[in-house]
Formats: C-alpha cells, sequence, structure tokens
C-alpha cells in the first residue's frame, strides 16, 4: 500500500517517478490564467488568518462545504474565522476522490509543513499551526516559494489597470504580473447591465457609443491600452459558443433593443456577439496576443442565491448545450477575416474533448507549434481524471508534446499546487506509455517533452521571454 500523499504520490511506474522528480518537480511556474486581484500582489498583501487565505473567495471550497451540510453562514458570511475552517475540517474527510481533497493537503504540506490529514478532531491544532506560519508570508514571498515567474490575471476591459501599472513600477519584484483582456459585459448583450456597461465603457473611452462600430471602436481603443502596460492575452468567456452570420443590420438591431433594456432576438444577439468576436480576434491577430475562449457554461442557476451573493460563488454546472460544433465556423470566420490569432479553446463539458482537438488540427500553420490550443481541463474538469481524459485525446489526435499545461483558474496564492498536481499526473500518463512499451525509454526526449509542456511551450506560446 501505497503512504497518502507520500514523495511519490500519483506516480506508479519507475519512469513516472524520475520524470516528475529529476525534472517536472524543478521546473518554475507561468500561471497564465488566473483570478487573482493584482492589488494584492501590488500592496504585497499579508493575510490575517488560515481561513482569509484558503476559504475566503474559493468558490470550489463553497460549493464542497454546501454538499456537507455547513450553513451557509460558516460558508460565505462574516463570521468567525475559526468556526469556518473548523467547517471545512468537517467535511474534508468526505471528499474521498474528489481532487478538492488533494489539493487541500497539498497545500498544508507544502506551505504549512502539515502532513496529517485534516479533520474536525484535528482542526484547532491545524489552525494555529497555518497562522503561526502564515505570519511569516505575503503573497509575493507565497509566489517566490513557489516559483512562480508569471501570472495573468482577469481584467475588464474599463479597468485602468493601475495595480498592474504599480507591479510594473517596482524594481524589487521580479515576477511579471500581466493583464489579461476580459470583454465579456461588451459581448454577452443579451445579459442583464449590458445598457449600463456601455455607458461605463464610453465613459472610460471618451467618445458615445451609439451603435456596433462604436462598440468594436471602443474594444481595440482599450485593446491598445492594454497592450501599452504589457498585455498578451485576451480571455472570452461565454456560457455556449456562438457563431451566426455575421449581419451588421442584425447586429445593430440587437444593439438597439438590448441600449433600450430588451432582450434582443437570439439571431440578432448571436449576430452582434460573432461580429465584434471576429472585430477584436483581428486585433489580437494583429498585436500577436493569445486568444482564450471558455465556453459551455450554465453560469448562476440558484437565482435567490445569486441575488444574495452574486456570481462566482458556486452555484454554476456544466453546460450540455455546449455550441461546440460552433467552434470550427467561428474559427473560420476569423481566418477568412485575416485575424485568426493564437487561441486555446476550453470546453467545460468533457464531452467536447475530441471535437475540439479535431477542429484545432483544422486551423494549425503559420509556422507556430500548437497555434491553436485544446486547454488543460478546465473547473469540473482539474481532477485526475479530467485532466487524463483531456491529455489522452490531445495525444490520441493532436500533439501532446506542443501542449502549454496547467494553469490554476484560482483566486488564491495557495493554488500553485496545483500546478504539481498536473505535473504529477503528466508524467504518470506517460510513464505508462513507456514502460508500457508504447513509447521509447529515451530520457533526452522525455525529459524535452515534459519541461516543454511544464514550461517552454507557454513560455514561448504567449511571449513571456522568461
Amino acid at each position: 500500500m501505497s503512504k497518502f500523499m507520500g514523495k511519490d504520490f500519483l506516480l506508479s511506474t519507475k519512469t513516472a517517478r524520475w520524470l516528475y522528480h529529476e525534472v517536472a518537480e524543478k521546473m518554475p511556474i507561468i500561471d497564465y490564467h488566473c483570478h487573482i486581484n493584482p492589488q494584492e500582489i501590488a500592496e504585497d498583501r499579508r493575510f490575517q488568518n488560515m481561513t482569509q487565505v484558503w476559504l475566503g473567495g474559493d468558490h470550489y471550497k463553497w460549493r464542497q462545504m454546501r454538499f456537507g451540510g455547513i450553513s451557509e453562514e460558516l460558508i460565505t458570511q462574516d463570521t468567525d474565522p475559526r468556526e469556518k475552517f473548523r467547517a471545512f475540517a468537517k467535511i474534508l474527510p468526505g471528499l474521498i476522490g474528489n481532487p478538492l481533497y488533494h489539493w487541500s493537503h497539498l497545500e498544508l504540506r507544502r506551505v504549512f509543513g502539515i502532513k496529517e490529514p485534516l479533520c474536525e478532531e484535528n482542526a484547532d491544532a491545524i489552525y494555529d499551526q497555518c497562522n503561526e506560519v502564515l505570519a511569516k508570508y505575503s503573497a509575493r514571498k507565497l509566489m517566490r516559494m513557489f516559483d512562480v515567474k508569471a501570472v495573468g490575471t482577469t481584467d475588464d476591459p474599463c479597468d485602468d489597470l493601475r495595480w498592474h501599472k504599480a507591479i510594473a513600477a517596482d524594481k524589487t519584484m521580479k515576477i511579471k504580473v500581466l493583464p489579461t483582456f476580459r470583454p465579456d459585459k461588451a459581448i454577452q448583450i443579451e445579459k442583464k447591465g449590458f445598457a449600463d456597461y456601455v455607458k461605463r465603457l464610453s465613459d472610460v473611452c471618451g467618445f458615445e457609443i451609439k451603435n456596433v462600430n462604436d462598440v468594436i471602436d471602443a474594444l481595440l481603443f482599450r485593446i491598445e491600452y492594454f497592450a501599452s502596460v504589457g498585455c498578451l492575452c485576451a480571455d472570452h468567456g461565454l456560457d455556449y459558443c456562438m457563431y451566426a452570420k455575421p449581419e451588421s443590420s442584425l447586429a445593430q438591431e440587437a444593439f438597439e433593443m438590448a441600449m433600450k433594456g430588451e432582450c434582443p432576438k437570439k439571431e440578432a444577439a448571436e449576430a452582434y456577439k460573432t461580429l465584434v468576436t471576429i472585430a477584436c480576434a483581428k486585433k489580437y491577430k494583429e498585436l500577436n496576443w493569445v486568444m482564450q475562449i471558455h465556453f459551455g457554461c450554465l453560469r448562476d442557476n440558484n437565482s435567490r442565491q445569486f441575488a444574495a451573493l452574486g456570481a462566482d460563488s458556486g452555484y454554476d454546472a456544466v453546460n450540455s448545450q455546449s455550441g461546440v460544433e460552433n467552434v470550427a465556423p467561428l474559427l473560420n470566420a476569423f481566418a477568412e477575416n485575416e485575424g485568426l490569432p493564437k487561441i486555446i479553446l476550453y470546453s467545460l463539458n468533457p464531452n467536447d474533448n475530441t471535437a475540439l482537438v479535431s477542429i484545432a488540427g483544422c486551423f494549425q500553420g503559420d509556422g507556430i507549434a500548437g497555434r491553436v490550443q485544446h486547454g488543460s481541463g478546465w473547473w469540473f474538469n482539474d481532477n485526475r481524471n479530467g485532466m487524463r481524459a483531456q491529455m489522452t485525446e490531445l495525444a490520441n489526435n493532436g500533439m501532446l508534446g506542443c501542449f502549454i499545461g496547467m494553469l490554476t483558474d484560482s483566486r488564491s496564492f495557495l493554488s500553485y499546487t496545483r500546478h504539481e498536481y498536473f505535473r504529477r499526473i503528466l508524467c504518470e500518463l506517460i510513464g505508462e506509455w513507456v514502460e508500457s512499451g508504447q513509447y521509447p525509454d529515451d530520457e533526452t526526449q522525455l525529459r524535452k517533452i515534459v519541461e516543454d509542456i511544464c514550461f517552454n511551450n507557454v513560455n514561448e506560446f504567449f511571449g513571456f521571454h522568461l
């Protein structure tokens, strides 16, 4: 029997163990997509207690606490932090098979030196020990401890990016912290609040937005601003991937209805979203940016809880109607407009893996390795089974050696252990192929593949120049 989360956790073969301990474990981290607040990095935030850094804003943990019958008062409300920690410790043993069990214990081990499994009985002692260790750390010190070289945050087009500027101006800061352009609120025309957002965007840009072309001009204007602050990437979050013929008249019809507070017809809304997205993609191509497209999510399903807590509070789910069939025509429209940038595709629906890899294969070229990427297992798929399925499908129908690897998609400075989790799974998968005779036992080539997936590919793909 293997020891719980021992040195060779998830590594069952000699090859896997060598690949992880001699190669993957030594590679630095580029966390190219996260939701960390750049202000916390700029100010080098120190955390008052373990609950604040571990449970604050983490809807993954909130969701499981609700599964375990914990009252909302001990999840998202302003209550005693020790009681919140106890509540999470109480439900943690029930998460057998859940990646959160592994992530939580990796964080406890790597940052706080705690090797015993957390449970209700030892919660107080572990809480006190964590707080004692945490007092020695700040946000930046945690990043340095994990050998993080660069992160990409998630930022609205209206953001002034002042915290990114402050970080860039700080000569003591050696980690790159770059913004990511996230134009969802300007594109999701069917959502409530669209008209108010357009007015805000107009104020930021300094000109009135009266039609669809003005929206496009405003976004292109802000893209240029983001580029001036070092941005290398955009991220489009879609409930489902849309494609409609980008007819200007239909798009304008949708815009006029939305600005009056009315919900446009689906056909007109999709024409608007497609038209604006195509225009953005061309600008990204011009700037050599990476375009991420996340889709396949049913958001804010519990309306009462959404009203009470807002978005990203643990009430999202997988969309079985992800619109994966629209990915190919959307990318084709980019190409026909001479604006197909480097792209990363993520679907929250794991049934889309084969489709996405095969579609990505149709749009490679321009001498760029893996120009269109199938992104790492996202959200409900960033578990052992989901990661193996994504990488296996990419190997089966694409090229795993070009893969740009893992990201945290997290709001926590402790979650860089997710890169360790991914790297162990990667090495285990490759080790299985080698030891079953499916790939040569060539140390030089195996080392290159793992180093590339862990760091080199993403460094080159985004142009971090690290």
